[in-house]
């Protein structure tokens, strides 16, 4: 399986709810650094899993509309535990999307995974994967 990684960084405010969450319960910040991986059997035609300019973009698209928000504040997150790795999930999904509508160009079509990894610290991070 061949992958490239592209990277971009996300800073959000949100809180919790749930005994579980402790203090983070009061509104906090987060500052992410955000990996997405794309993964495919065989490199496309041009001897590339996708084009690492494209998916760079589409990656800053993506974290773009999240950033600098306060997610308890946007209808996407209503009611939600807007987790490390529900994040994960919500950015991979949308750059799914993306792909699906060739925004990654024609041989993106050909990406089998997407794993997204939101890195809280240099010691702790979350990561979602899925099949497009």
């Amino acid at each position: 399986m061949f992958s490239i990684t592209v990277r971009d960084h996300i800073m959000i405010a949100h809180s919790f709810r749930g005994e579980v969450f402790g203090p983070a319960q009061r509104l906090h910040g987060a500052t992410f650094l955000v990996d997405a991986t794309f993964r495919r059997e065989q490199l496309d035609e041009d001897n590339i899993v996708v084009d690492i300019g494209l998916a760079t973009r589409e990656l800053g698209a993506v974290v773009g509309e999240l950033n600098y928000r306060n997610l308890d504040n946007e209808p996407d997150f209503s009611g939600i535990n807007t987790s490390t790795e529900y994040l994960a999930k919500v950015i991979a999904d949308r750059l799914a999307e993306r792909i699906h509508k060739g925004a990654l160009g024609e041989g993106a079509q050909g990406i089998a995974q997407i794993a997204v990894t939101l890195h809280e610290s240099h010691i702790a991070w979350a990561s979602y994967e899925r099949a497009l």
